[in-house]
């Protein structure tokens, strides 16, 4: 649900995962539930981006994502900001997930540019491909800026300026993963349309940009430790610097094990790994072709997550 109050989309967002059965085949609806719950329930998560890349989007079924869209509305859809993952080659398909998470009780959309778009892609393409996939829903609009290596998917800063200009656009998720260029995108987008939020959303740099400047964040780690994240950004918000290096100091290493760590595609199967380190989910399962994690990845990944837990249990103990 859409606060009444100013800048209601601003704050800390969870990108959940999506738990699978022992196989991967199928949708663990019980655990799914549990999962949104958990985070939603942290004072200091506004919302949950669902259906995004840590939730396997481009891997479901549209049948699934509408499913994954009603879970999270019956859950937490009275206290949370529902933002659902749209993610499709063709703009129709798109418009058709769109009004699917609509009806599903999704409060805003992020829509992310296709994979195609890696090659290249120009102005028009982009525009005509936002414009189609909110036509019927006419959602709050959240834009996904892509990461400096992923080709043409990362926008242009004459895309950015003709898309933070679209009337439904309220928010950028802003995954440069390089602070200079999010610093770039950030005063452009500023410049053009002060009102539209730009969420500093790389998981490795959240210090840095949170330093430059976010009106929140939409990331997986806030899924994985999110009093964690939520302490990052609060001490940042208040200019504590001492304690803002604290909390990066134990963010930085779990980042760096999960998005750091070649290859890049077992990102989402490392943040699976740790929830059920941390026994939230019963499988760490991943849709094929990734594989399972090896027993030497899962060893480095509970050192660092619980380096990261660490602040919390010493604050627990004093």
């Amino acid at each position: 649900m859409i606060p009444s109050h100013d800048a209601p989309f601003n704050g800390v967002y969870a990108a959940t995962l999506c738990p699978l059965d022992a196989h991967g085949r199928h949708l663990d609806e019980a655990a799914l539930a549990r999962h949104l719950e958990d985070v939603a329930a942290v004072d200091g998560i506004v919302g949950v981006l669902i259906n995004g890349h840590a939730g396997e989007n481009a891997a479901l079924s549209r049948d699934e994502k509408r499913r994954v869209v009603e879970i999270a509305h019956s859950v937490c859809g009275e206290r949370s900001i529902i933002v659902a993952g749209v993610n499709a080659e063709d703009s129709y398909e798109a418009q058709a997930h769109t009004d699917d998470a609509q009806r599903a009780g999704a409060d805003a959309l992020l829509l992310f540019p296709p994979y195609s778009w890696a090659l290249s892609t120009d102005l028009e393409t982009v525009v005509t491909h936002h414009r189609l996939a909110n036509a019927n829903a006419r959602l709050p609009m959240m834009l996904y800026q892509a990461g400096v290596n992923t080709g043409a998917m990362a926008y242009t800063p004459e895309m950015l300026t003709a898309l933070v200009s679209l009337p439904e656009v309220v928010a950028i998720k802003e995954g440069s993963w390089e602070t200079g260029a999010y610093e770039a995108n950030r005063r452009l987008s500023k410049s053009v349309a002060p009102h539209v939020a730009v969420m500093a959303s790389g998981d490795e740099h959240l210090f840095p940009c949170f330093a430059i400047g976010t009106e929140g964040s939409l990331v997986s780690l806030a899924a994985v430790v999110p009093e964690l994240i939520v302490s990052l950004y609060r001490a940042v918000l208040r200019g504590n610097l001492s304690e803002a290096q604290q909390c990066h100091a134990r963010v930085y290493p779990l980042a760096k094990a999960i998005y750091g760590t070649a290859p890049g595609s077992h990102a989402n199967a490392r943040l699976k790994a740790c929830l059920h380190l941390l026994g939230k989910f019963p499988h760490a399962t991943m849709r094929p072709p990734i594989p399972r994690l090896s027993a030497a990845e899962i060893s480095r990944l509970e050192d660092a997550l619980s380096f990261a837990l660490a602040i919390d249990h010493e604050r627990s103990d004093s």
